[in-house]
């Protein structure tokens, strides 16, 4: 029975339920006509939503040669399970109560705090993030605590003198007569909550919870402070050690610096640290003249942009001479320095006004009043450490930047090509590097690790891969052949659907090239793989004076000169480009041709022309023209397990965002889909803008009216319905890229609904049946041939010991890894209501990665994100060159209430929306 509340009682005992009865209605005057209630629906029951969860593991693979693997995760041993991590708030204050927001200072104070009331606080050991959490091992004595601590030589803000007056003496002189500024801090500790250990054993057991996380979340916070206190640079989960052994200059003042990852995994083999080289990019440390002339690649200090070098100093940290105190730079000096008055307080020296200060330039007080030489800062701005109001000088040459100060910027392609060159390692390399760090961390001395009883293994993770077999291709005139160590080529061979190339032009933006050379070697090469190629109808030259234009003026103008003289739309158009990368006319050209006027173009920048890169091009032509360069085997007879039995899209989803640094610039959304059931290896793209940074798509569904969906969904699904002879999909298999565990549900619940949605809104008796697969590249594990320098064959899969204790995961490397360390895709199952066997399931993601038209190699990853990836990326150029303006609130719809406008992309024209434009 249901247990009565306190205020029920008392209408169970005979007289008093009397006084709970309502008073008397009141008398109804006689003109009130009396309405009869209608009886009550009963309320429709409310549809409990259904909220998906990860699918659990159906069990491991057993096809493919078994072979022996390392891997970089090292075995954790976990001896206190019993205990608890005690979860204290810290709240860090100034004497006069105003927060501390200063970087660093929190973790100085609370080492001060363990130091000075360590019989206080029995003797415990920290886990301090640096910020407002700290963990203990079991209680402080109390769940509140206080303390005051004082902290010598604290720079306010690391900036000038506290009463700020800023001149230059000032603040020497202020640190001739007192070395060092002593600051108090009020800190206050208290309790927030507790975590058992235990929770660490349940999460290996499968059985995640809120506490399993946290508790892991206090044993990186343990590594993060361990790494701190050797003074390292803390990016995330990985530490940047002061050294100039790992430092890497690719060029612009920026250089990259190696150090490690570290987190702890738990797995099927119970808990691990994943330990891998991890690179930062960095400011070049060092005088500041000597970064600002890499930065800017001039030849001397004179030739600098000054009003470029302010945004790019602002914040960075510097060292000055000859006090070597720190200082932040907060701006620059409007005059050069030997221009640069400031208002100097002399010592025991009165005019005759009675005033003690003098106005002196910058560069006086160095020379005359401080005996500094300056060679060559005369003429150029001070850097400032002051407030805007109250400026501190320095002359630039006493100045130098410290070391580890990150470089957030987006890199330039010759930076990233540089870095990419410079921090590769052969596998064996890497292990020992990584041998290395765990040894010098020296985890068994920290002494929170201790009191958790944790010991960590310093030898690597054996396990056990399989080598998946090499699936069949399928080229021209029926010719099958295998692919060997994840490459083959068309040496001698047909593709497997070649187009015809009748109607086509050659444009060329002032490239220097051998055009008729370059035009004879296409057809020729074309004609050796199948493609008939007629002659081109016309070279058409860019006119030097447009050199000097804007690119879009420049496309412009290269297109009325087409018009005029092509007797109608071409069927493709050859651009060269001068430039490699990166070539700014790039957006402006495809949105012309794609956007515009529907036609398929390929972009050259030809510089090394061999028959190697004319095939290369020849295979991008031939699909985005419609054509297929070879098929898998399974697809042309069709005999691909559960896919060929029943009408199956795949579809492959990716959002790309702005570089690092712009948060305005829209996300793009791009999903990508398969046509022509039963092939797997035509697709066609569809991409949207959304909110910066978003990263979940919210345009699958969008429903505009009672029968209209504007939705990227229905407009794939329609495709399908027309190129697979009138059928609709039984089956939908997803491949999502670029989601983070954390991001799972939100996949499985807000991505897919919009799925299911768009199904139902197109027919509402239709339910496919669904399977999602996230691919993530951003992990760090890494697998190693025992006593072999080469990376793992292509093809290798694994799916024990260091996979997840219950949800379904392996990694795969299905390309060859040529250089560095091959960097295996983590492919997680999330949800399967086809009910494929685990081999059958493992077998679709390798095999498609063997269907990427654009080479002749096995890749990384499944084709369909690699192809969504090119779509976003492709079309994202064309949002680059946008006149924001013209694309602002009339054309982008509000993405909610006060939110900025995110403008929409222009649609691409019928004809060729439905190619593979991007490949």
């Amino acid at each position: 029975m249901d247990s009565l509340e306190p205020d029920d009682k008392k209408t169970t005992n005979g007289d008093s339920a009397q006084e709970a009865l309502p008073p008397p209605p009141p008398v109804i005057p006689p003109d009130v006509v009396l309405l009869h209630a209608e009886p009550e629906q009963p309320p429709e029951p409310v549809k409990k939503k259904v909220v998906r969860v990860p699918i659990a593991r159906r069990g491991l693979g057993n096809k493919g040669q078994k072979i022996p693997l390392l891997t970089n995760h090292f075995k954790v041993m976990v001896s206190n399970v019993d205990g608890h991590f005690f979860h204290y708030c810290v709240t860090v204050t100034y004497e006069d109560g105003r927060p501390v927001d200063g970087k660093g200072i929190g973790r100085r104070v609370i080492d001060r705090v363990q130091e000075t009331y360590d019989t206080e606080l029995s003797g415990k050991y920290f886990a301090y993030d640096g910020e407002k959490s700290l963990f203990t091992v079991g209680p402080l004595p109390r769940n509140k605590l206080e303390f005051t601590v004082v902290l010598e030589d604290v720079q306010s803000n690391r900036n000038s003198s506290p009463d700020g007056r800023g001149s230059p003496n000032e603040s020497d002189r202020k640190r001739l007569r007192r070395p060092y500024q002593s600051k108090t801090f009020q800190v206050e500790i208290s309790f927030a909550s507790k975590i058992p250990m235990q929770a660490i054993a349940n999460a290996l057991r499968g059985q995640e919870s809120e506490n399993s996380q946290e508790a892991l979340r206090v044993l990186d916070i343990i590594l993060r402070q361990h790494a701190a206190k050797q003074g390292c640079l803390l990016v995330r989960q990985s530490f940047f050690h002061n050294n100039p052994r790992n430092f890497a200059d690719v060029g612009g003042g920026v250089l990259g610096c190696r150090g490690f990852h570290s987190s702890f995994r738990t797995s099927q083999g119970g808990l691990s640290l994943n330990i891998d080289v991890s690179t930062t990019m960095i400011i070049q440390p060092g005088p500041v003249v000597d970064f600002l002339i890499a930065n800017q690649n001039v030849r001397d200090p004179y030739s600098l942009d000054w009003s470029k070098a302010k945004r790019t100093l602002k914040n960075l940290r510097i060292k000055t001479n000859p006090s070597n105190t720190e200082y932040k730079i907060t701006g620059l000096s409007e005059k050069p320095c030997k221009e640069q008055m400031f208002t100097l307080k002399q010592r025991n020296v009165k005019d005759v006004d009675g005033d003690s200060t003098i106005e002196v330039t910058v560069y006086d007080y160095f020379v005359n009043h401080r005996g500094i030489e300056l060679r060559y800062s005369g003429d150029l701005p001070c850097i400032n450490v002051g407030k805007p109001k109250r400026p501190t000088y320095f002359p630039v040459e006493l100045c130098s930047l410290v070391s580890l100060q990150r470089y957030t910027k987006a890199l330039s392609t010759l930076q990233r090509s540089s870095l990419v060159e410079k921090s590769r390692q052969k596998p064996n390399e890497r292990m020992k590097v990584l041998s290395e760090a765990l040894r010098s961390s020296d985890y068994d001395s920290e002494p929170m690790l201790q009191s958790c009883g944790i010991s960590i293994s310093t030898s690597f993770t054996q396990v056990e891969g399989r080598v998946l077999p090499v699936p069949r291709l399928k080229v021209g005139n029926g010719e099958d052949f295998f692919p060997r160590n994840g490459r083959w080529n068309f040496n001698n061979k047909k593709l497997v659907q070649p187009m015809k190339i009748g109607k086509w032009a050659v444009v060329n933006f002032s490239a220097r090239c051998d055009i008729q050379g370059l035009v004879r070697d296409l057809i020729k090469c074309g004609e050796l793989k199948g493609i008939l190629i007629d002659p081109p109808f016309d070279v058409f030259q860019e006119n030097p004076q447009s050199r000097r234009a804007p690119p879009v003026v420049r496309v412009e103008k290269m297109f009325e000169e087409i018009q005029s003289k092509l007797p109608g739309a071409p069927q493709f158009l050859l651009c060269l480009l001068p430039e490699r990368k990166n070539s700014d006319l790039y957006g402006p050209w495809k949105r012309k041709n794609l956007a515009e006027f529907g036609i398929v173009t390929q972009c050259i920048a030809p510089t090394r022309v061999n028959d190697q890169y004319l095939t290369n091009v020849l295979l991008k032509i031939n699909a985005k023209l419609g054509g297929l360069n070879s098929v898998l085997a399974v697809e042309h007879s069709p005999s691909i397990p559960m896919v060929s039995k029943a009408p199956t899209i795949i579809v492959g989803m990716d959002v790309s965002h702005g570089s690092p640094g712009q948060s305005d610039v829209p996300s793009i959304a791009a999903v990508v889909s398969s046509r022509q059931w039963p092939l797997i290896s035509k697709y066609r793209a569809s991409v949207r803008t959304q909110s910066p940074k978003v990263e979940m798509i919210d345009s699958l569904f969008k429903r505009v009216s009672e029968t209209e969906d504007e939705g990227i969904f229905r407009e794939l699904l329609l495709d399908f319905y027309t190129s697979s002879g009138k059928r609709k999909p039984d089956q939908i298999i997803i491949f999502r890229d670029g989601v983070s565990e954390s991001q799972f549900n939100q996949v499985l619940n807000i991505e897919l609904d919009q799925i299911i949605e768009a199904c139902k809104f197109l027919d509402d008796k239709w339910s496919p049946k669904l399977v999602v697969i996230v691919a993530q590249k951003n992990h760090h594990t890494k697998f190693f041939q025992p006593g072999s320098p080469d990376n793992v064959p292509p093809g290798t899969i694994i799916d024990n010991k260091v996979c997840h204790p219950r949800n379904n995961d392996f990694y795969l490397c299905a390309h060859a890894g040529m250089i560095g360390t091959t960097r295996p895709t983590h492919y997680h199952v999330l949800l399967d209501d086809i009910g494929f066997s685990t081999d059958d399931l493992q077998e679709l993601v390798h095999s498609l990665s063997y269907v990427y038209q654009r080479s002749t190699t096995a890749i990384s990853v499944v084709a369909p994100i690699c192809y969504a990836h090119l779509a976003a990326t492709q079309i994202g150029q064309f949002m680059k060159f946008e006149d924001m303006s013209e694309t602002s609130s009339s054309h982008g719809g509000l993405t909610s209430v006060g939110a900025v406008p995110v403008p929409q992309l222009p649609r691409l024209q019928e004809n060729v929306c439905n190619s593979m434009f991007f490949c």
